[in-house]
């Protein structure tokens, strides 16, 4: 860690040797995991072969299925990209970090609705120790290629939140900007392109223990993708709502990655020593038409209800795929719900570190689940939500306003901060949330909301407040540029798209 990041933190009344986690019971490093975690944007539920789909292929990501641990209840902290990126590397739920959406909150025309949103946090707050510091504190070495969107000046870049290597890439799949400036073949693919850095940081890397971050930029628009990889998916007749051929060659490209990665472990003979995760930040494009919503659905969720930038099950639930040979039961599934926080206590309990002193994490770790093939966890509590704001679409239309979510066990209840509706769903019979059960169940209702209420409250989660101007004139969703909300800059920025 830089020095000037560990005297803000002793300066902030924190103990040094609470972020230099200490290693429990490990007396030399080949007894400590290495780590690759892969992250995918805006990869729907349903879109990866192993997880229902009939067009898109993923060989790679399918074999880690069949040799590891796929969780069907893995969900992410936020319909959205920063969020869930903010929670994972935190540890923390949204209202700890301030990050509930991407940008301000002028993004989209709230002024036409009855409340203000939180306004929001834009960067990780660099007083967090993320799981980066907190494993390198650990003896391991830090990389990360890809996506990071948690702050691209010096400051906030990963580079000073705990990675010893660091490549920020978005926005483009073609002809990308990278920073720090890094020189690649005219006409590189993105993907291609991290997972280069990715093999080569494994490679360097083999003799000690490493924590890989790649957070990939697809399959987030716009829809690029490689020219040989769309003709092999133009003539494939569509299957479930998924039968875009460019969006599936992104998708095999996320998945060529994947096998790339596990093959340069199996040539290291690292394979028995790494845990190698896949997921995804949020639900995919998709779903939105049956809800009513102009979204431009590039995928399809279902059965899931919605899409990205919905608190429906459809923006939140994601793939989660494990693999650790000899560790983790082949083929395992495992129906118990994890979460974005649940990932950082996860991995220092794997790694055999304490957690940072007096540093709050919000998540359960679920390696005890991993390592018994889905059984014996410690009994997680409930799955919070917390969105203060306001996310539209096209045709005056809204992904989600304000809202507020508990899952407890199968039961989920949603409440909105506009009107104080109430909806209560059953997910084990009714995994699409058509049947709103508040008024039948009034009294598990009630349980539920005085949990969330309770949640809040310790929290001291900031709450929307009303909008006493509203304009009534609007009929976009959408701030448009030159107006409110003018978006700025184009260096590494996420197009704004959904």
């Amino acid at each position: 860690m830089r020095g000037s990041r560990m005297a803000r933190f002793v300066s902030a009344g924190m103990v040094v040797l609470g972020l230099c986690c200490t290693v429990v019971a490990a007396s030399a490093g080949a007894s400590r995991p290495n780590i690759i975690f892969i992250l995918a944007d805006d990869l729907g539920y349903t879109d990866l072969a192993c997880c229902g789909s009939k067009y898109y292929e993923t060989p790679n990501i399918d074999r880690m299925a069949a040799r590891g641990m796929r969780f069907t209840s893995g969900y992410t902290c936020a319909p959205n990209c920063a969020p869930t990126r903010a929670a994972l590397m935190s540890g923390q739920y949204m209202p700890r970090t301030g990050i509930y959406t991407v940008g301000s909150i002028e993004r989209f025309n709230w002024r036409s609705r009855p409340l203000r949103p939180v306004d929001n946090v834009q960067v990780l707050a660099t007083e967090k120790i993320t799981i980066a510091e907190a494993l390198k504190g650990a003896g391991y070495a830090t990389g990360m290629f890809g996506k990071w969107h948690l702050g691209q000046d010096r400051e906030h870049h990963p580079l000073n939140q705990g990675f010893d290597e660091a490549i920020v890439s978005m926005g483009r799949h073609f002809d990308f900007l990278t920073n720090p400036k890094t020189d690649y073949p005219r006409g590189a693919y993105l993907a291609d392109f991290l997972t280069d850095k990715a093999v080569d940081f494994i490679r360097r890397h083999k003799g000690a223990p490493f924590f890989l971050y790649l957070p990939h930029f697809a399959v987030h628009t716009p829809l690029q993708a490689k020219k040989d990889l769309i003709a092999r998916f133009k003539p494939k007749p569509a299957a479930g709502g998924h039968g875009n051929p460019t969006y599936a060659a992104m998708i095999a490209s996320v998945d060529e990655s994947v096998g790339r990665v596990l093959g340069v472990l199996d040539e290291l003979k690292l394979s028995s020593n790494t845990l190698v995760i896949f997921s995804s930040d949020n639900g995919g494009v998709g779903g939105y038409e049956r809800e009513g919503i102009h979204g431009g659905s590039i995928t399809d969720n279902a059965p899931l209800k919605g899409g990205k930038g919905m608190l429906y099950e459809g923006g939140i639930r994601v793939p989660y795929v494990f693999l650790w040979p000899g560790r983790i039961a082949r083929g395992a599934v495992c129906e118990e719900p994890i979460n974005s926080v649940d990932l950082y206590p996860t991995l220092l309990e794997l790694a055999g570190a304490e957690p940072p002193r007096s540093y709050p994490l919000d998540g359960t770790s679920y390696a005890s689940l991993l390592t018994h093939g889905g059984k014996g966890g410690k009994g997680r509590g409930p799955l919070f939500w917390h969105f203060p704001g306001y996310l539209g679409s096209g045709g005056n239309t809204w992904r989600t306003t304000p809202v507020g979510v508990i899952r407890s066990g199968d039961w989920k209840l949603m409440e909105f901060f506009e009107d104080g509706r109430l909806e209560l769903y059953d997910l084990r019979e009714d995994i699409g949330e058509k049947k709103d059960l508040a008024a039948a169940q009034p009294q598990r209702v009630k349980e539920l909301h005085a949990r969330l209420l309770a949640w809040r409250k310790d929290l001291r989660a900031p709450m929307p407040t009303p909008n006493r101007k509203i304009d009534r004139t609007s009929t976009d969703a959408t701030t448009k540029p030159g107006k409110r909300g003018k978006r700025g800059g184009r260096r590494l920025r996420e197009r704004p798209g959904l």
